[in-house]
């Protein structure tokens, strides 16, 4: 498939409903409205292909931006790539698309700890997302390095943009599911905080209270 079929595949996938949907949840333009199912369908027709990742990020197209994502691959992605393309982020979910690429490359950590600094809800938003995925899934990482990023949760949350704030309280929930000192850890943090509020626009969605959602998951483990 090249990249024309794969740009009239995506049109042609587009449904008014989910348009209505993106556009709730912060999706502004250039976007066809094609459901996450029928991307992920899409990526696996055309597995790993940088080049045409490049070309669909150009497009400036949302969904096509989300594919590119998929199939990007992460030996081959250069920093300043990263750094080109961490700029185009506008809403939460290519943010949250995009964390998971980043999740997968060499310098992931450093990525996370640049982005976390960031004042820009996006970027933000990603660099959070990011540690969250690293706190799930990183087993080199120490204890003490996330007791260190508790410490700047608990002085920024409130402070930080809408959806930053979400990833942040994402971020802390990923902790104090890591192990059983970090839950510790993080409960302690959560109940420093309080409640994180986000303004979720007009959507269902709710921002879980941290200490609890951490309390629910290790109670299901067991």
């Amino acid at each position: 498939m090249n990249f024309e079929n794969i740009m009239h595949e995506l049109e042609s996938l587009g449904t008014e409903q989910n348009r209505k949907i993106y556009s709730k949840h912060g999706v502004m333009d250039n976007f066809f409205g094609v459901s996450f199912t029928h991307l992920r369908n899409l990526a696996k027709k055309i597995k790993a292909n940088h080049l045409l990742a490049r070309e669909l990020w150009v497009t400036g197209n949302h969904d096509a931006r989300n594919l590119a994502t998929m199939i990007a691959d992460p030996k081959i992605v250069t920093e300043v790539e990263i750094d080109q393309w961490v700029l185009d982020l506008k809403d939460y979910i290519l943010a949250d698309s995009f964390a998971q690429f980043v999740n997968k490359t060499s310098f992931c950590h450093s990525k996370m700890e640049l982005w976390t600094q960031s004042e820009n809800e996006w970027i933000g938003r990603a660099g959070w997302q990011l540690l969250a995925l690293l706190a799930m899934n990183d087993k080199t990482l120490s204890d003490e390095y996330f007791e260190n990023l508790l410490k700047i949760i608990e002085q920024k949350i409130h402070v930080s943009k809408n959806r930053t704030r979400y990833a942040m309280n994402a971020a802390l929930i990923a902790i104090g599911i890591r192990n059983p000192e970090l839950k510790r850890k993080a409960i302690e943090s959560a109940q420093k905080i309080g409640k994180v509020e986000v303004d979720h626009g007009d959507t269902s969605c709710k921002t879980p209270i941290a200490s609890e959602y951490i309390e629910k998951t290790w109670k299901q483990r067991k």
